[in-house]
């Protein structure tokens, strides 16, 4: 497979620490570094910024690939995590130096990004007009050590600081899943229902997918978010599909599980919320160590051949 160069790509999202974790660890992300940039001073501090007029932000500048991760998908993300209608700041954060911006790196991105904004305005999600700025990108400063992946060093108060300032909250309740029980059990199967809804567990080797070896992804029933690649799926003997490894692990949440009288780690998709099974620590080691052990019920299977068709042909790269 013949990559195209790294680009890079730079937002400036309210505080930094909140904007590297969305991005961090993706297929194709290679490097987020948090920084200032969009001012007129060289090599800022943080002190800089709190206490004199630098007309900095605080930003991310993420290098990726575009080839796996394109630029359009960046943008998707950037837009949700942030309040596009806040031209004060960002939640508990206030000054100019909090604002949003999109800068673009070449006319490809400025254009791609004007299209987003144009989207979200007419999309109807908020009420309020868009008000993220699009410029052009400007030299970038990385931020100091310690503010580096935050998010990591920190993980404690960086959750408090993340639902303390209103961001959290924010981000459930506009991009969350609709879901409506009534309509769900409209669309879906009585056993699709129940262990994506209810939490329930399909019988093992009576099911979809235990076998299934067709080249293709495995995407959540509910939402259609992807989750898993038949690269990645083996025989565990389990009786469900097993998986080494999602596609991405920003689409897959783990939550602790304790009901029938165990303790286990249990797996969701993140935007339908829809229960999926469990993840252990007995799969193969050569690949990690991890059994993603998952109900048939909670997928929908998309052929390779059918990836550009069904809205996944970025995930084309896993099968070059």
């Amino acid at each position: 497979m013949t990559h195209k160069q790294l680009e890079k790509a730079t937002f400036a999202g309210g505080c930094f620490w909140c904007m590297v974790e969305p991005f961090d660890e993706r297929p194709g992300i290679h490097e987020i570094i948090s920084g200032y940039t969009g001012g007129n001073i060289e090599n800022p501090t943080y002190f800089d910024l709190i206490s004199k007029d630098t007309g900095h932000v605080e930003a991310v500048q993420i290098t990726y690939d575009p080839e796996i991760f394109p630029y359009e998908r960046l943008l998707e993300v950037f837009w949700q995590q942030i309040d596009p209608t806040d031209a004060g700041g960002q939640f508990a954060d206030r000054g100019e130096h909090y604002q949003t911006i999109i800068f673009y790196h070449n006319e490809e991105q400025r254009q791609m990004a004007e299209e987003s904004k144009r989207k979200l305005e007419n999309s109807g999600k908020f009420s309020s007009p868009i008000v993220t700025k699009i410029l052009e990108a400007k030299p970038f400063y990385p931020a100091e050590e310690k503010h580096q992946e935050y998010y990591k060093k920190q993980p404690y108060h960086y959750k408090m600081y993340k639902k303390g300032s209103g961001r959290k909250d924010f981000i459930e309740k506009h991009w969350k899943l609709d879901k409506d029980p009534e309509k769900l059990k409209e669309t879906l199967t009585p056993i699709q229902y129940k262990v994506t809804q209810e939490g329930g567990t399909e019988t093992p080797f009576q099911n979809e997918f235990h076998d299934h070896e067709e080249d293709g992804i495995y995407v959540d029933i509910v939402s259609g978010e992807p989750l898993f690649s038949s690269r990645d799926k083996y025989d565990a003997g389990c009786g469900w599909p097993s998986f080494t490894r999602p596609i991405d692990s920003y689409y897959v949440n783990e939550n602790m599980d304790t009901s029938h009288g165990m303790i286990r780690t249990e797996v969701k998709s993140h935007h339908a919320e829809s229960h999926l099974g469990h993840v252990f620590e007995d799969g193969p080691k050569d690949e990690g160590g991890l059994r993603y052990c998952i109900n048939s019920a909670a997928l929908k299977f998309i052929p390779k051949d059918r990836l550009e068709k069904e809205g996944y042909g970025h995930l084309m790269y896993i099968f070059q």
